[in-house]
């Protein structure tokens, strides 16, 4: 009896992973890639005001930068994304590489990820929307820059500089002048340094609390 026990508890534990690790196929489990904002977000974030100023936006990502290393959730980038003309304020991204084990979660890619799902489209730039904007607590890496593109935005706005993420040896991979030039030349419009003395600090925060450097 005890051993019929044993078994069928091992069968249900096995049967509630597959169910949460994803669906089964040929006998192999599937994963499933679950992204969400931590618990602290709408304590942050005020979703009903209307941002209608430059300094004003890139505090939202600072704020979310600056709370995501207070609570130990990630690094110390937010980003934000509002709706150029309105202010309105479309979404908030958090560093979650660590987090959520996933090497692309970087702050403007939640960004991306969490506006289009918000207005149900795969592009920020679709006829029936209004133009949107990034604000990002830091300037983009590599992988964001480059997402940027194809992320619909029309402006990007950052705060602190690749030099000074470097300073806590983040790698943020092979940006060149050419890859703002390119960017510029397909409509969008970039504002670099806003607040960046303000965005600088939540990186000595980080270092202060001696955060994880996860891919230097």
């Amino acid at each position: 009896m005890a051993g019929s026990i044993s078994a069928r508890a091992i069968s249900d534990r096995e049967s509630s992973v597959r169910r949460h690790a994803g669906a089964t196929f040929s006998g192999m489990t599937h994963p499933i890639v679950h992204v969400e904002y931590p618990e602290w977000v709408d304590n942050t974030v005020d979703w009903n005001r209307r941002y209608l100023s430059d300094d004003d936006r890139m505090r939202v990502a600072i704020a979310v930068a600056r709370a995501n290393v207070e609570q130990s959730t990630g690094g110390p980038f937010g980003a934000a994304i509002f709706e150029s003309r309105s202010g309105r304020l479309v979404a908030v991204g958090m560093n979650a590489v660590v987090r959520l084990n996933n090497c692309v979660l970087h702050a403007e890619m939640m960004a991306f990820m969490m506006a289009q799902q918000r207005v149900a489209s795969y592009t920020l730039n679709a006829p029936s929307l209004p133009e949107h904007e990034l604000h990002t607590s830091c300037e983009p890496c590599a992988m964001c820059l480059g997402a940027t593109l194809w992320s619909g935005v029309r402006r990007v706005v950052y705060g602190a500089a690749r030099e000074d993420a470097s300073l806590l040896n983040f790698e943020e991979g092979p940006v060149f002048p050419e890859s703002y030039h390119y960017l510029e030349s397909r409509g969008i419009e970039i504002t670099r340094n806003l607040l960046r003395d303000e965005a600088r600090v939540v990186l000595e925060l980080y270092r202060a609390k001696s955060g994880k450097i996860y891919n230097g």
